[in-house]
């Protein structure tokens, strides 16, 4: 996590360096979908956010290149919670269940997605794990946003063309 990445001061140990979040970089990059998409965007912002610079409905937008709408509300995952005290999460899962039909309401005057016209996007790989349980009452499918931006540079094998470049040492990896 982003938060406790922040704790280790690398300021102090590699003078200059900055931590950055992979989707805030790309933002600064001015990284953007290639191709014009047909759905309407909900952003999930995780409860410990992993972009601390910018607003992340700022990075968000920007990357999609288009306007994105906030979804409030804990996804109700939290790590260990949902396990922990499912009293808790449920009553959380509930809570957003309801914010985002609110948002697909607003932009589709419906409750329920039929087709990907709306897509629910995170910048957090747990929450994307989590608000993956809403699809079957919501319709929604849950994007991390960076997959979002290799789907549509590289199509629908994006992952085996992520291994693929790894492996023959096109792409830089930095690891902590």
């Amino acid at each position: 996590c982003m938060d406790q990445l922040l704790k280790y001061e690398f300021e102090q140990i590699f003078p200059g360096c900055r931590l950055v979040d992979v989707h805030e970089y790309l933002m600064e990059k001015g990284v953007v979908l290639q191709r014009a998409s047909e759905s309407s965007y909900l952003y999930h912002d995780p409860c410990h956010s992993p972009i601390k610079h910018y607003s992340p409905l700022e990075v968000t937008a920007k990357l999609m290149g288009a306007e994105v709408r906030l979804s409030e509300r804990c996804c109700g995952e939290a790590g260990t919670l949902g396990v922990a005290r499912p009293d808790i999460a449920n009553q959380l899962r509930f809570r957003k269940r309801q914010e985002l039909q609110a948002g697909i309401r607003a932009l589709t005057g419906s409750d329920r997605v039929a087709t990907e016209e709306v897509r629910l996007l995170t910048s957090c790989p747990a929450c994307q794990q989590g608000l993956n349980r809403y699809q079957d009452e919501t319709g929604l499918k849950v994007s991390y946003m960076v997959e979002e931006l290799a789907r549509d540079r590289l199509g629908p094998a994006w992952q085996q063309a992520i291994v693929g470049k790894l492996l023959n040492g096109g792409i830089e990896r930095v690891l902590l």
